[in-house]
């Protein structure tokens, strides 16, 4: 199977480089099948499936009785190259660009996933094989409009163990950790409407509020959770409609709320009339679970999202939201109306399999054991670059670290970048601007390569201030 795979392969590129070096003009008729196989030394039927693919990749045309033919005019298959947006504004929206368009063996440690050797590749393949085998409305039909019953029962009783009172209907399965917060800023929020975040905060949380159009006021983020009297103030000035926050480990910080923040936030917030988005996406990495605001509201002004990227897969996308029921009937709408529902049979499916894998507890287990070692070694050898760390988180994989004296994060990043290696700089975190010395680092991101760029560019990055 293989071997044929790459004759087949081989009859396309030969076809390719012949359209390519106009040997073959738009309209001209490919060789005949037994012919060319002839010329290519394959078998009929491997021609047959190198013109099929063709013709699916649109470069030639089948015409029944007469033949193959190469397409009219085709546009060019050259792709603008990454390289073109490096000269953007380094903004909430450049490290994801930056990190999603880059080659495989271009090193991240500015990026927001760990590598594909952290993930359980073995359970995820154990899914897809289960799933093939089920029947076939799991590959071809729409899913319910909640999003599969059984993966949130599951998630359901998993609640339940932390204190979180949520039966399945609580729960909306959405496309993605993002989207959750995309469909309850539509739900809850209009152009103009105040929304508060944390000083720094992970930049799309920016990113999408910018597309809602509203109005983003933010409060420092300490050790223990934000500072409770300038969230006093914000409440008080700007009557913000919504928070959104991480409590769990918070982006970019790493840093865990304290219970003694979390319980006066929520007076603060009932007092005047706040919602809070609680994004709890890296849960599953701390050591020990900490304090949740949607335990302690029980989901009254507290609104739960996350999603599976961080342990599992970015590939397989699912998110979930738990809120009040009348939140979830009314973000189902929403969510039928701008995407005819959450994540297919496939996707829920699959994280379903791999949740109910016995090998899944381990897994997330020996991540957190790993991260451990990394965060000790990654710290330690950041520390004799002078790069120091802010806190030294209980889970999770960043590191909110701040510069030596006098170095500027983002011309660091961008000299990085000329250099093939892609940070992560603190102002793109900060509403206010407020940390231009400060990088965030991915510590399951960190090749050799980053250990020889970062000195460089530490030297050629001088403040401006």
């Amino acid at each position: 199977m293989m071997l044929k795979a790459g004759r087949t392969q081989e009859v396309m590129e030969a076809i390719r480089g012949r359209i390519a070096g106009r040997a073959l003009l738009a309209g001209e008729r490919l060789p005949s099948i037994r012919r060319f196989a002839r010329v290519m030394g394959v078998s009929p039927s491997t021609v047959v499936e190198a013109y099929e693919r063709l013709v699916a990749e649109g470069l030639i045309r089948s015409r029944p009785g007469s033949g193959f033919y190469v397409a009219g005019a085709a546009p060019s298959l050259d792709m603008r190259k990454p390289e073109a947006g490096r000269d953007r504004a380094v903004d909430p929206l450049w490290v994801s660009r930056q990190a999603l368009d880059a080659a495989g063996d271009v090193p991240k440690p500015g990026c927001g996933w760990l590598p594909p050797d952290w993930m359980p590749e073995a359970a995820l393949r154990r899914a897809m094989r289960q799933l093939a085998r089920d029947d076939d409305t799991s590959l071809t039909d729409y899913g319910s409009s909640q999003g599969a019953p059984n993966l949130r029962r599951l998630l359901a009783r998993q609640f339940a163990d932390e204190g979180l009172g949520a039966s399945p209907e609580d729960i909306l399965l959405t496309g993605s950790g993002s989207q959750a917060i995309d469909l309850i800023c539509r739900y809850l929020l209009r152009p103009g409407d105040v929304v508060m975040i944390d000083d720094p905060c992970y930049f799309n949380f920016q990113a999408l509020l910018r597309a809602h159009k509203v109005s983003v006021v933010s409060v420092p983020y300490t050790p223990d959770g934000p500072d409770l009297a300038a969230f006093a103030a914000v409440l008080k000035e700007h009557g913000p409609r919504l928070y959104i926050t991480n409590s769990a480990l918070h982006n970019p910080t790493g840093a865990t709320m304290t219970a003694q923040v979390a319980h006066r936030l929520l007076n603060l917030a009932a007092a005047h009339g706040l919602t809070i988005i609680e994004d709890d996406i890296f849960a599953a990495l701390e050591p020990e679970p900490s304090p949740r605001l949607a335990v302690f509201d029980g989901l009254d002004r507290v609104i739960r999202i996350g999603s599976f990227s961080k342990t599992m897969s970015a590939s397989v996308r699912c998110g979930y939201v738990v809120a009040k029921p009348e939140v979830i009937e009314a973000l189902a709408d929403l969510q039928v109306a701008t995407s005819f529902g959450g994540p297919g049979p496939v996707a829920s499916g699959i994280v379903h399999a791999v949740l109910s894998d016995g090998s899944y507890r381990k897994h997330v287990e020996a991540m957190r054991q790993r991260l451990t070692r990394a965060r000790r070694e990654i710290a330690g050898r950041l520390s004799g670059l002078g790069i120091a760390p802010w806190v030294m988180p209980r889970g999770g994989f960043y590191l909110w670290c701040r510069l030596p004296e006098g170095r500027d994060a983002t011309e660091a990043a961008r000299l990085a970048l000329r250099q093939g290696v892609i940070l992560a700089p603190g102002n793109v975190f900060s509403p206010a601007l407020s940390a231009p010395d400060f990088m965030r680092f991915n510590i399951g991101q960190m090749p050799p390569k980053v250990w020889q760029v970062l000195p460089q560019v530490l030297v050629g990055a001088p403040s401006s201030r």
